[in-house]
């Protein structure tokens, strides 16, 4: 979901839609009904905050980033009756389910959800926290908490329930042995390229001989020269592979003391991804090294469509059918025209296999809906036969390896990919998937490191500066972080 993460929101100048936060979503109301979206955990997006009309009755109150989980709910709860005149959700029982909705960015979410789970032992009992959404980055901070029911020994899901579900999307809320959320997707990543490209530089777009030429980051890098030579960009922007190195790290970027003080690692595979990433931005691989051709920004949106030179780009599952398909697509035609890139995009592997984001259910200690909570993710990720609608209705991925097998091994097709089936494809990526490496920090981590670097690849601050600013933004999220002298070897 990344996940994050992710919020759908409009592009003023495009008129396309563009993720924000892992779940996506627009922020403008917490009813809302628009289309679903999905998940990325680089937050763009409003930093609104929006609550539902609070009706009398009963009350049922989940906690969201974006509109993602309030369609899902809409649309496959068997709980579901329809939706007031106040656009509040009205369940077959009479039970109001009330939205508090506020966005990713600036760690918005996080900070207003600590603020109600520190006041959820005196609130009423209609105001109280009854679920609320993670997603990847920040997981293990709420699933170490007390605030976090167990599953399996507070709200009654079996192991039977849980079997199906990728190993990795347990493990991630385990805590003390106890699994602490649970997630209706799977996030394993691809990389995504246009066909007429592949053809005018490599002479074919079939994915296996495409695969063949990516297959790791040498190969990946020559044909990035290919692509200049052709006066076409490897990637559109300084981040887009970011996601494929900072999941594939050997380290932590940060551990904690007995006193709960973070020291900070600067893993070797996140310094690859600053040295790679800076000979792409001197070399001219890149389609453009402002912000607009960053992550979420105007022009990185236009990369994808058909005025973009951009040959590719790394989308985990929720990226292609929710982020790729809007900018290839913007008319909304759901057919290849003169103007779009439908049935123009292929996916593989690419160099290594990552994941990108991913959002979690998480029960609240104090509730008291603990029946609405286990249906809820009985629905939304044990159905079998619910999840594999969810993944044919709207080609994310889902998180049942059964539902998953069944639609790989079918002749399942995507006509946005040409006939491609990449649920396939994902189903191989998705059982590599590892969180060994993973910290409460890694938000923060992520973000301001990012943030830091996109100086150093304009050429306006030396390494060592953009290291300093990474260490001064950090400060301003983990005002008690410490960093080791990882930070201290040169590129």
């Amino acid at each position: 979901m990344k996940k994050s993460l992710l919020a759908l929101t409009a592009l003023a100048a495009t008129g396309l839609l563009t993720l924000a936060g892992c779940g996506g979503g627009t922020t403008s109301s917490s009813s809302s009904s628009a289309p679903a979206s999905s998940s990325s955990s680089q937050a763009a997006g409003s930093s609104s905050t929006s609550t539902g009309v609070q009706p009398n009755g009963h009350h049922f109150n989940v906690r969201v980033w974006n509109d993602e989980f309030q369609n899902r709910f809409k649309a496959y709860s068997t709980m579901f009756d329809h939706v007031d005149g106040d656009g509040n959700y009205v369940l077959k029982d009479g039970t109001t389910l009330v939205w508090s909705l506020v966005a990713n960015k600036d760690n918005k979410y996080q900070n207003e959800l600590d603020k109600a789970i520190a006041a959820q032992d005196t609130a009423a009992a209609n105001d109280k926290i009854d679920m609320f959404l993670v997603e990847a980055d920040y997981a293990l901070k709420y699933s170490a908490q007390d605030i976090a029911l167990d599953v399996k020994g507070d709200i009654g899901l079996t192991d039977e329930d849980l079997a199906q579900q990728y190993q990795y999307t347990k493990d991630i809320l385990t805590y003390d042995n106890k699994i602490k959320g649970v997630s209706w997707q799977a996030t394993p990543g691809l990389y995504a390229y246009r066909t007429d490209i592949a053809d005018a530089v490599l002479g074919t777009h079939d994915p296996d001989a495409v695969q063949a030429k990516l297959a790791d980051w040498d190969k990946f890098n020559a044909v990035a020269a290919e692509m200049k030579e052709k006066n076409y960009h490897m990637l559109a922007g300084k981040d887009d592979s970011y996601r494929t190195y900072s999941n594939n790290v050997t380290s932590k970027w940060a551990t904690e003391d007995d006193e709960g003080t973070p020291t900070i690692h600067l893993d070797n595979n996140i310094r690859k991804w600053v040295k790679d990433t800076k000979n792409y931005a001197d070399k001219g691989y890149l389609a453009g090294l402002s912000d607009d051709y960053a992550l979420w920004g105007t022009e990185w949106g236009n990369q994808q469509s058909k005025k973009g030179s951009t040959f590719g780009f790394f989308w985990s599952t929720w990226g292609i059918n929710f982020s790729l398909q809007g900018y290839a697509d913007p008319d909304k035609t759901g057919k290849a025209t003169d103007d779009n890139l439908w049935g123009k995009y292929r996916v593989c592997y690419g160099p290594q296999s990552y994941y990108w984001g991913g959002t979690w259910m998480i029960g609240a200690k104090g509730t008291d809906d603990t029946a609405l909570i286990k249906q809820t993710m009985k629905d939304l990720t044990v159905d079998s036969t619910i999840m594999k609608k969810i993944t044919t209705d709207t080609q994310d991925y889902t998180n049942n390896k059964k539902a998953m097998k069944e639609i790989a091994d079918s002749d399942y097709k995507s006509d946005f990919l040409g006939g491609q089936n990449h649920i396939k494809l994902f189903t191989e990526a998705a059982d590599k998937i590892s969180l060994k490496y993973i910290s409460p920090y890694d938000q923060g981590c992520n973000e301001k490191f990012q943030e830091a670097m996109k100086d150093y690849f304009a050429g306006s601050k030396t390494y060592a500066e953009a290291i300093s600013n990474f260490k001064t933004l950090l400060k301003g999220v983990y005002a008690n972080a410490i960093f080791d002298t990882s930070f201290d070897t040169a590129i």
